[in-house]
């Protein structure tokens, strides 16, 4: 027998949808049979401090607590993929959460100043490589009070790209801010780019609809396309380099992004579709500077970093301004090219 007491992240959801989060070996018709037999009941606030048997469409609350009559090896058994997932997001001391890269924490939200060349899911790409989400749990897991619910991203960036990830810890945040996200209204994004080129104008904004193309192989997945959904990123010089090479004048811009849409490598794209790609874009980028780069400035990955964020916090009530720090790889590529 077993009793848990129900907190804030998994109340408000019907009690047969919780035992299918805490059972997920169990067929939703076992957990109806379970409760049928009297092997769950409930204690909430009305019942007089007595357990009873409740619904499957009840809806549980916060404090009310729940008696399972099971025995720990018939626990077990049913709860197994839950026991899985723990021992799989077991991550070695070096690929740990570095506290350095916390840009902000409450009980809410956990904010972090991410690297590039890292996930920020286990299931992306395809590799058995530590992903954000993984050291997310691993960081949190002492203060982790929720059976059904884990902290979880709130939007995302891509794998090259640095900077500023945020992570709701309670889901009604989570869900609060992934809409906020989609309809862009309570967000502003603001990153950081270096681009190839001097640009055209020192303040633009780029209005071009994007296609995303499924299953690309031999074209870019994304792609500037009428037949696309809006798109519209703002962009502003703040320094230009101009460096001297054997071959050419090549000449690096620093550029602040704002976009009011959230299409997949849409800084990207549309920078690329103005003839100033970002420096060291594999897909979209110039090859030869690319290479040039790399050669001569040691600079691996794209010049793109989530820099700022503006939004409301929910359980602040009010609107929060936040700032992630350049990466020291990207501080010493501009160190360097401002010495030539």
């Amino acid at each position: 027998m077993k009793i848990f007491t129900i907190e804030e992240n998994d109340a408000n959801g019907r009690l047969d949808k919780f035992l299918k989060k805490l059972f997920p070996s169990a067929s939703i018709s076992l957990i109806y049979k379970l409760n049928r037999k009297d092997k769950i009941k409930v204690k909430f606030e009305w019942s007089e401090g007595k357990f009873k048997k409740r619904d499957n469409e009840y809806k549980i609350q916060v404090w009310d607590e729940i008696k399972i009559f099971l025995s720990d090896e018939e626990f077990d058994i049913l709860a197994k993929n839950i026991k899985e997932e723990v021992e799989t997001n077991t991550i070695s001391n070096w690929e740990k959460l570095n506290k350095k890269d916390i840009v902000f924490e409450d009980a809410d939200l956990l904010v972090l100043n991410k690297n590039s060349w890292i996930n920020v899911h286990p299931w992306d790409h395809k590799t058995t490589e530590s992903n954000i989400i993984a050291q997310v749990h691993d960081y949190l897991w002492d203060k982790l009070n929720s059976l059904t619910f884990k902290p979880s991203l709130a939007h995302r960036i891509d794998r090259d790209t640095s900077g500023i990830l945020m992570i709701a810890k309670k889901k009604e945040m989570l869900v609060r801010l992934v809409a906020d996200f989609k309809d862009h209204k309570k967000i502003k994004k603001t990153y950081f780019a270096i681009v190839v080129w001097k640009l055209w104008k020192k303040k633009w904004t780029i209005k071009a609809n994007l296609l995303r193309i499924e299953n690309a192989k031999d074209e870019n997945k994304v792609q500037v396309s009428d037949d696309g959904q809006s798109a519209v990123t703002h962009y502003k010089l703040l320094k230009e380099h101009i460096m001297q090479t054997k071959e050419w004048v090549l000449i690096l811009s620093e550029i602040e992004v704002q976009i009011e849409t959230g299409r997949m490598h849409q800084i990207r794209v549309h920078m690329a579709s103005i003839w100033n790609p970002i420096v060291w874009d594999k897909a979209y980028g110039d090859k030869k500077v690319n290479s040039f780069l790399r050669n001569n400035y040691w600079l691996f990955r794209q010049a793109l970093h989530a820099w700022k964020i503006e939004f409301f916090h929910y359980g602040r009530n009010k609107t929060m301004e936040l700032e992630a720090r350049l990466k020291d790889d990207l501080i010493e590529f501009l160190e360097k090219i401002k010495r030539d």
